[in-house]
């Protein structure tokens, strides 16, 4: 789902940090707040001050979606589900949980713990807006405080929407998973409630594209082709997660597997590794023990008259918990680690030694035999 992101903070222990997209969206509701919303609202007040109300207005929707998420990651937290931190994207927020919750009850507060904070928070800033004006504040600092109050109850009621994995879906999908007693079952009906929410908003895009709203219908359409997309692919995870549930990465890796030695030129490397095997990564082994892992991104920077004094040892990358895994590591935890990593190859360890590496496209081609052999879809 994310690119590049960059963490900003940690806050009661989970880190809180933005993708690159993010950007994208502060730079759109910043202009948009400048140059259409607010002299609409507010055409007695200055350019500067359109400009000023936008940008804290941006600062404000940050805050309350980290708001949002943080209330999901501490009730999840309380129900013992390990979040990986709050990342910003450029639909919002999102807290990244690491396996599915235990219970209907559990999915069920977790999920409505959002439109909660935001309901929440969104009747405190009316409150605020409302005395601000009693008070005499400056039209200003009013006009912020109603439009983050507008954007707060806007945010709690879109995600209540029975769309699947919008908080309304999850909560739809906590009522199934209790009535028919399958979780599976419960992410199928609630995932496909998701893709219709997304198709409904997506026509919805195209209509307001139609009428003149440009801006507004790509806004939409993008909501929606996103949801669709998040919707199928939320059930695919879970088909994933119930696939290898229970097994270790023992019995996916490859035993034996291709290593180097840390005495190797970086010549020698290329020429009798990269260039005929064409692996993603080559452990590199010293009398069984790992010592690290050689890859093809090692070798750039390296000027080629120099590949033939550097040795392999030299540049490799030590072993770390980023590529490698324990043999008897549940499996669900070796395609979380693939996915965070943004590697397709771990290498398998025992203590200190290498006893295989497995391979993102070795347990994809055993889900797809799981699939067809016991009718997991």
């Amino acid at each position: 789902m994310f690119g590049r992101r960059i963490v900003l903070f940690t806050i009661l222990g989970f880190k809180v940090q933005v993708d690159a997209s993010w950007l994208f969206l502060a730079l759109l509701v910043t202009w948009s707040l400048a140059t259409g919303v607010f002299p609409a609202w507010y055409a007695e007040l200055s350019t500067a001050a359109h400009w000023w109300m936008a940008l804290f207005c941006m600062l404000g929707l940050a805050a309350s979606l980290i708001i949002h998420e943080l209330s999901h990651s501490l009730v999840a937290r309380r129900f013992g589900l390990p979040i990986r931190g709050i990342t910003m994207f450029i639909f919002g927020g999102v807290a990244e949980m690491e396996e599915e919750p235990a219970s209907p009850k559990a999915e069920f507060l977790m999920a409505v713990a959002g439109p909660i904070a935001s309901g929440v928070l969104a009747l405190g800033l009316f409150l605020l807006a409302a005395g601000g004006r009693i008070a005499g504040f400056p039209q200003a600092f009013v006009g912020v405080l109603e439009y983050l109050g507008f954007i707060n109850a806007l945010i709690a009621v879109f995600n209540l929407l029975p769309g699947f994995p919008l908080d309304g879906g999850r909560m739809l999908r906590a009522a199934l998973w209790h009535y028919k007693g399958s979780l599976r079952e419960a992410t199928r009906i609630a995932a496909r409630w998701g893709q219709g929410l997304g198709i409904g908003l997506m026509v919805l895009g195209g209509f307001n594209i139609i009428a003149g709203n440009v801006i507004g219908g790509m806004w939409w359409f993008l909501i929606g082709l996103f949801l669709h997309g998040a919707a199928r692919a939320s059930f695919s995870q879970l088909l994933t997660r119930q696939a290898f549930e229970g097994e270790t990465v023992r019995r996916f890796m490859t035993r034996d597997p291709v290593t180097v030695s840390p005495d190797l030129t970086l010549e020698a490397f290329v020429e009798d590794y990269l260039y005929r095997s064409h692996h993603g990564l080559y452990p590199v082994t010293e009398d069984g023990r790992l010592i690290g892992g050689m890859t093809a991104r090692q070798l750039r920077g390296v000027p080629p008259e120099d590949r033939r004094l550097l040795r392999v040892g030299e540049v490799l990358v030590a072993p770390s918990p980023q590529n490698t895994i324990p043999a008897d590591a549940d499996a669900v935890k070796a395609m979380a680690l693939m996915q965070r990593s943004a590697l397709s190859r771990l290498m398998v360890v025992d203590g200190a030694r290498l006893v295989g590496i497995v391979t993102l496209k070795d347990m994809l081609d055993l889900f797809a035999l799981k699939m067809d052999l016991e009718d997991l879809r």
